[in-house]
């Protein structure tokens, strides 16, 4: 079998986004969102356990056999960096490796809507970014911050759970926490980041109750909060959130998410016709005074129809943008058409 480091070349090399080890099949690659195989060999059991060590400090193997699993990134130099999530299965170990470009993409070249830079300069308040695993959401979140970055003098803290993407210092102070390196959780992170003097916040994952209502707290109180949640749209967004509350709160959660909220985009990627890139579609959600008024008078089914009309705001749903990228000719009908069925 091929050594570690000359499949993660491989890998870099025809721009996967994803590398998979598992025993008993050959290496995988996911090429614009499909996967195919590298080579005929398969792995071995002592193939994978001997990746999954060269990747770990004796700490790290010592906790990933007690937890039975463990997420971490690492970077080979001048190459690229990985986040790593290393599992048992079948009582085997299994390896998957998430590809970080090394350089922080420029906002213009993911295609997402412009509006989302003048949001971007809001003093206060809760974005969201969502959508499935691997729909490019770390991505899109870490060149808004990169945005900020080089135009703004501000104070950026960051909860990640790996770190990915490296931020120098530009115009703004960034200050990036590994949950379970630098902090024990996001909850703990997110309170003490509070007490940091901080500007804007990013938080990886909106998880549970206590890490969203810090959360909501935080833009309360003066601070632009950035996050993620694994929601399909916009209004099951807003329905995601307020459901985590138990029902004597969501009254005043409501509330004060109706206040707090600037926006919530959500995202999928779609392999281009010619099969060599990926192209995002959007949705977009602005929070105005009628979609305050929807989140606050228990009317969010509204949310859509709202957001089909909402053009002249800003505003689309992921079905007209996927509708605009298959007439311009960059996606295929085909691929986008189960997500059509999802939004009807």
């Amino acid at each position: 079998m091929e050594p570690l480091d000359q499949l993660l070349r491989m890998a870099f090399e025809n721009r996967a986004s994803d590398l998979h080890l598992a025993v008993d099949v050959p290496p995988m690659v996911r090429i614009n969102g499909e996967l195919k195989q590298h080579g005929e060999e398969k792995l071995a059991p002592e193939d994978t356990v001997k990746m999954a060590k060269s990747m770990m400090s004796k700490e790290q193997w010592e906790q990933f056999q007690e937890q039975r699993e463990l997420d971490f990134s690492f970077g080979i130099k001048n190459l690229t960096r990985f986040r790593v999530n290393v599992y048992h299965q079948r009582s085997h170990v299994g390896i998957a490796l998430r590809l970080i470009p090394t350089q922080i993409p420029e906002l213009d070249t993911l295609h997402v809507p412009e509006v989302l830079r003048q949001l971007s300069t809001r003093a206060q308040g809760l974005i969201l970014v969502t959508g499935p695993t691997g729909s490019g959401k770390s991505t899109t979140l870490a060149s808004l911050l990169d945005y900020m970055n080089k135009k703004m003098r501000k104070h950026i803290i960051t909860l990640e759970d790996p770190i990915e993407y490296l931020h120098n210092n530009h115009y703004s102070v960034v200050n990036q926490r590994e949950i379970g390196h630098d902090s024990s959780s996001f909850t703990s992170g997110l309170r003490a980041a509070l007490r940091q003097d901080p500007d804007i916040i990013l938080v990886g994952e909106l998880r549970d109750l206590e890490t969203i209502s810090i959360a909501i707290t935080a833009a309360e109180t003066g601070h632009l909060v950035l996050g993620t949640l694994h929601t399909p749209n916009a209004p099951a967004t807003v329905d995601r959130i307020l459901d985590v509350f138990p029902a004597n709160q969501q009254g005043q959660i409501r509330v004060q998410l109706a206040s707090v909220l600037v926006a919530i985009m959500s995202q999928r990627l779609f392999p281009t016709i010619d099969n060599r890139s990926r192209r995002v579609a959007t949705e977009l959600l602005i929070n105005n005074n009628a979609v305050a008024n929807l989140i606050r008078n228990e009317k969010t089914h509204q949310i859509f129809n709202f957001m089909q009309t909402g053009k002249s705001f800003g505003m689309h749903t992921l079905e007209m943008s996927m509708t605009e990228l298959i007439e311009k000719k960059i996606i295929t009908r085909e691929v986008a058409a189960p997500y059509f069925r999802e939004m009807s």
